[in-house]
């Protein structure tokens, strides 16, 4: 059994309720292959979780953007992954380069959110990526290696986790890396794995791409062995992201 397709949509901080309606309404009318082909997940906004839950396909499932690093309390503006499994909300994304770059987030950090949001039984989409500067430095895989590893150190089960390998220079600039690019560093990631942590987890836990994904670049992306999908920004807000979800037939083909 190989690895299967894995399409995420982080629609980020946008959005009101007729644009989440109307989102929704693109996803539910869209043709795309069947849940044994591709498995698709959108993140909303937390506040417009429920309201997407509750209208989208069934065979679509949802994902916060982020949660709290233990359990609940005195954190005011932070929402738990306790509060998560309560709204049947079955992913979260963490250590995305927003939240690294922007709130300062830590590999250790994002390790301990992984580990503790797993442990609740949340599935997580664990992002990992180097800047540009990291990238001309020739340093990417140390980058890499090193936000992997802090999230190897604190887990033992990688049945629920899928990487998401997004380098910081490629979000929203509509630069992408070429397949070769993200290929070199998926095989590098999953070799990585095979040596630091087992040859099972290399070869089964899905290494998807994020940065710049479009309907016109993603099939050539999709074809490479290692990239086992996307994690879209931008275009996951638009009917494209029904083109991105179909690139998952390149596997099959």
């Amino acid at each position: 059994m190989g690895r299967k397709f894995f399409v995420g949509g982080n629609w980020k901080c946008n959005g009101t309720t007729d644009q989440m309606d109307k989102i929704v309404k693109i996803l539910n009318e869209g043709q795309v292959p069947s849940t044994d082909v591709v498995e698709v997940v959108v993140s909303p906004p937390y506040v417009f979780l429920p309201v997407v839950k509750s209208q989208l396909r069934p065979e679509f499932q949802v994902a916060a953007q982020n949660c709290w690093v233990k359990k609940g309390g005195a954190f005011t503006g932070e929402v738990s992954a306790e509060m998560l499994v309560n709204l049947g909300v079955p992913w979260v994304i963490l250590g995305h380069s927003e939240r690294r770059s922007l709130l300062g987030e830590s590999n250790e950090f994002v390790g301990d959110k992984v580990a503790y949001a797993l442990s609740q039984g949340l599935k997580v989409i664990a992002c990992v990526g180097e800047t540009l500067e990291q990238r001309e430095s020739g340093s990417t895989m140390d980058v890499v290696a090193a936000q992997t590893k802090a999230i190897a150190e604190r887990i033992k089960d990688w049945t629920n986790v899928v990487v998401a390998y997004e380098p910081v220079w490629a979000i929203g600039t509509g630069k992408v890396a070429t397949p070769d690019q993200a290929q070199e560093v998926h095989d590098g990631l999953r070799k990585w794995l095979a040596t630091n942590v087992s040859a099972e987890v290399a070869e089964s836990t899905r290494i998807i791409y994020g940065g710049s994904v479009t309907g016109a670049n993603c099939k050539e992306v999709a074809a490479k062995p290692d990239v086992d999908g996307f994690l879209v920004g931008g275009a996951s807000l638009k009917p494209e992201f029904i083109d991105i979800i179909n690139s998952a037939t390149v596997k099959s083909a």
